[in-house]
């Protein structure tokens, strides 16, 4: 079966007129910058057929007291299809730790006006930046952030319908989605812990549905170098039918995103808030016998440079990023805060771009908890990611 699938991307790639995505150029002007899905639509836009286009990572990871783990973290194929002017088609098939597949994204766009597009199907949820823009060359540090991966959590994505577009007299790019959303339980998994929604992502997988969710996003780049977002989510967890009445089988959530990227010469910096309230948190706990939040809240900052000139092909910054994040800023009831979920580290590293879209990596981290008396852990980190 395996060879079957490999033989059939080979096929596509070599004979189905494909057109492989331009290289990327990690844009020091976070204005002009684009996602994967995003520039397999743009390079779609003057010739019909398909577009391939890729991205992957390996990491080498060894904290304090712990063997090293070296992994292929992942390898993603992204395809788009160009029926007409006017419908594209987007998937992106990633392979993760070797052994796990998943459809990352899986929508149809049809653009109304240039300026305006109805998207279906299995879409990133636009919160924050690292979620939408997660390609390994497009940021800092061999992980991601770790904020994104509880609270967010990247890679967030369900199935659901909506539009996006640019106001370019505004300078404002738009995205408004309805989406089915976190779901309460994920087969013995719970929202909650260490993880906050992490467990709940549905990821299109024989998705369960009785709330819609509603998501959007504003980003205005009318300032030379900045980019700025304003995010936002609403809506309820999707509970089993046959319980979906019960108290505490379903929660609230609405979150808020702020974030900014700035780019001037050889200095960039960005940053990113991020808050989120759980209404019926006490209920859910009493019901599912988990420690989820009542609030989770997460923020951070980061500062790069590129050392090398600016007429040199290859760039090497060093960076340096601060993050700060808590899946227990707040509880309801009986529930006592942990300490160990109040979290800050400090990243230090570099990234070496060799070539467009090709990136070595290395960082260390001071991973820390408001535990009075916890250990700090260090961790060093190295890795290599690429896009195409």
């Amino acid at each position: 079966m395996k060879k079957i699938f490999f033989s059939l991307l080979a096929g596509a790639s070599l004979f189905a007129n494909a057109q492989s995505a331009p290289q990327d150029s990690i844009p020091t002007n976070p204005q002009s910058q684009q996602n994967a899905a995003q520039r397999i639509l743009s390079s779609n836009l003057n010739q019909k057929g398909l577009t391939v286009g890729g991205y992957g990572e390996v990491h080498y990871n060894r904290a304090t007291g712990k063997n090293a783990e070296l992994d292929v973290h992942r390898v993603v194929m992204l395809f788009g299809y160009k029926f007409n002017e006017r419908t594209q088609f987007i998937t992106e098939l990633e392979f993760e730790h070797v052994k796990e597949v998943y459809v990352e994204q899986a929508f149809l766009q049809y653009s109304v006006t240039d300026n305006v597009n109805v998207r279906a199907g299995l879409m990133l949820v636009p919160m924050g930046i690292v979620n939408e823009y997660h390609e390994p060359t497009t940021f800092n540090g061999v992980e991601r952030p770790s904020m994104d991966k509880s609270i967010i959590p990247s890679t967030w994505r369900e199935i659901g319908l909506g539009v996006s577009g640019r106001w370019d007299e505004a300078s404002l790019r738009y995205q408004a989605y309805m989406f089915n959303g976190f779901v309460s339980k994920n087969g013995s998994k719970l929202l909650g812990g260490s993880n906050g929604f992490r467990n709940g992502r549905q990821k299109g997988a024989e998705s369960m549905m009785n709330n819609v969710n509603f998501s959007g996003k504003l980003d205005y780049y009318g300032l030379p170098g900045l980019r700025l977002g304003l995010s936002g989510y609403f809506g309820r967890t999707q509970s089993e039918r046959a319980i979906q009445d019960i108290a505490g089988s379903d929660v609230g959530v609405a979150m808020l995103g702020l974030d900014a990227r700035y780019a001037y010469q050889r200095f960039t910096a960005r940053g990113q808030f991020i808050h989120a309230s759980v209404s019926d948190s006490k209920e859910y706990n009493a019901y599912y016998g988990s420690d989820l939040g009542s609030a989770l809240q997460g923020w951070y900052l980061e500062t790069a440079y590129n050392l090398l000139p600016q007429d040199k092909k290859q760039q090497l910054f060093a960076f340096a990023r601060y993050e700060d994040y808590d899946t227990h800023a707040s509880t309801e009831g009986g529930l006592v805060k942990n300490l160990a979920y109040d979290r800050n580290e400090w990243t230090f590293g570099l990234t070496y771009k060799v070539a467009p879209g090709a990136a070595f990596k290395a960082d260390y981290q001071f991973k820390n908890n408001a535990v009075v008396g916890g250990q700090t852990i260090k961790q060093l980190n190295l890795g290599f990611g690429v896009w195409f």
